[in-house]
Parts: structure tokens; sequence; C-alpha cells
């Protein structure tokens, strides 16, 4: 269920990366519309990542990250 759910996440960013691309080079009018959507998504999660609060790792061999 989640490798599901994490295929379809891929197909919508190559989708919308695809729809940048041919609004750039003059599509038509909803390839400027998904375009638009897609670069909207992309600053609101730069954005975010911008706001989250770093955390200090425990010195292990991971880097401490917990991931």
């Amino acid at each position: 269920m989640v490798g599901a759910v994490l295929v379809g996440v891929l197909v919508l960013v190559v989708a919308g990366c695809g729809c940048v691309v041919w609004a750039d080079r003059g599509g038509p009018r909803w390839t400027r519309v998904v375009a638009a959507l897609t670069l909207g998504a992309g600053k609101a999660v730069r954005s975010y990542q911008r706001q989250r609060p770093r955390r200090v790792g425990n010195g292990g061999a991971d880097g401490g990250d917990g991931c």
C-alpha cells in the first residue's frame, strides 16, 4: 500500500516537471496552470524545509539523524 502511494507521488512529480518544461516551450494553457501549481508546491516545500529546526545529532556513526 505504501509502495503504491509512493509510486503515485513519483508519477505526479514527473508529470508536473514535464508540464513545467512543456509550458516553458509554449504549451497549451492547462500546462501553464499545472506548471504554476508544481512550482508553487516546490516553493512551499523549500520554505517548509528552511523553517524546520535542525536537530543536533548524538555523534553516532550514522550521523545521529534517526533515519
